[in-house]
């Protein structure tokens, strides 16, 4: 199967040094599918190189750039440019990064990770939000199929795109094995040092952003006895994202007064140190069309406190303590409840762990093969 692979927003973070969620997924996907037989991964890239991402023997194509030839296509009967020589050179497209074309005669599949900016634009960036979410819509009703990462995913692309639910299918993330590589104690022990940390602290990573709901996490653990803040301090690990003045304020204030640490931007192996050495991941996110640093939690051996809400019980319910993410006093009861019962937490440890283990990114690769086969086959 010759499989048109869109790599524009890996390529994008390769170049900026800084692969986001999903340019990982994307990577991380290829390695999969690059493991199996019948599939030739063909990169595409729209208006950037794809000489980052191309493995050996394999020719990449890039094509302009997404933005004009999708609004060129949301509104004329034409297909994107390049169309036809794509179509030469591939039985199937997969848009693994929402930038969906419109290629007649080429079955399209996109990953649609969730329906975020359709269900909640409070949570989008202003600039020309009507106009980028009318298009997104357009685009995604382009595909033949769709491949999302949860249930809750799927119900939300359903309602928000207007598509089939047949049009839909589920495939999970996975999670990559460098997480549940052990860290030996004096390595992580420099890491905290370097970073002027504590040997125990509450953890939260993510960049920070309305619907991650750290405010409520600096507020829930401020419900702490003094003593218990100061001796399990909230470490705040991720870069300021949008609509987050009020909470950088928080930040510093809490900073202050020494219970609060916000660390702008750590390394992987930094911050796969900190998993391995906090009491608990606080993860009360609003809103998750999967929750994959949960899993990587719970593949750090991390207890872990998260959201009863949307995605995330489907990923963590039995396997952390799930809490309203709107209740800050029961976001601090589960801190509390963590740092009083180290049985519980050991409980979690080891269920946790072993729920990270059924998350595979082979697995992945496996089922999103699969649907390469159904779309080519037009079963």
């Amino acid at each position: 199967m010759r499989v048109g692979y869109g790599v524009s927003v890996l390529s994008r973070g390769l170049q900026t040094g800084g692969v986001d969620g999903i340019g990982t997924y994307t990577r991380e996907l290829a390695k999969g599918l690059l493991a199996i037989p019948d599939v030739d991964l063909r990169p595409v890239a729209f208006g950037l190189s794809t000489e980052q991402v191309v493995e050996a023997g394999k020719a990449g194509l890039s094509l302009p750039r997404y933005a004009g030839m999708a609004a060129m296509s949301a509104i004329t009967p034409f297909p994107f440019i390049g169309h036809s020589a794509l179509k030469k050179q591939v039985d199937l497209f997969h848009a693994t990064d929402h930038l969906i074309p419109r290629l007649p005669g080429v079955p399209v599949l996109a990953t649609i990770m969730d329906a975020i900016p359709l269900s909640h634009p409070e949570w989008v960036r202003l600039n020309y939000r009507a106009l980028k979410t009318w298009l997104w819509r357009r685009a995604g009703q382009w595909a033949d199929h769709v491949v999302t990462i949860s249930e809750y995913s799927k119900q939300d692309i359903v309602e928000q795109f207007a598509i089939p639910p047949e049009r839909v299918s589920v495939v999970p993330l996975g999670v990559d094995q460098r997480y549940f590589e052990k860290i030996d104690e004096e390595n992580k022990a420099g890491v905290l040092k370097k970073l002027g940390l504590p040997s125990r602290f509450f953890l939260f990573i993510g960049t920070l952003q309305p619907r991650k709901n750290v405010e409520r996490v600096i507020d829930a653990h401020a419900t702490l006895p003094l003593e218990v803040q100061q001796e399990f301090p909230m470490v705040v690990v991720g870069r300021a994202g949008w609509c987050v003045d009020a909470l950088l304020e928080k930040l510093q204030r809490a900073e202050a007064g020494g219970t609060v640490r916000w660390l702008k931007y750590l390394p992987d192996y930094e911050a796969r140190a900190l998993l391995q050495s906090a009491c608990a991941l606080v993860f009360p996110s609003l809103y998750e069309g999967y929750g994959l640093p949960v899993v990587e939690a719970f593949a750090s051996r991390l207890p872990v406190i998260t959201s009863n809400t949307t995605a995330l019980p489907e990923v963590a319910e039995g396997a952390a303590l799930m809490v309203n993410p709107l209740d800050i006093e029961e976001i601090g009861h589960a801190m509390r409840r963590i740092v009083d019962d180290a049985e519980l937490a050991g409980e979690l440890r080891e269920k946790g762990f072993v729920r990270a283990r059924e998350a595979t990114w082979a697995a992945c690769a496996d089922k999103t093969a699969k649907l390469y086969r159904q779309l080519i086959s037009g079963a």
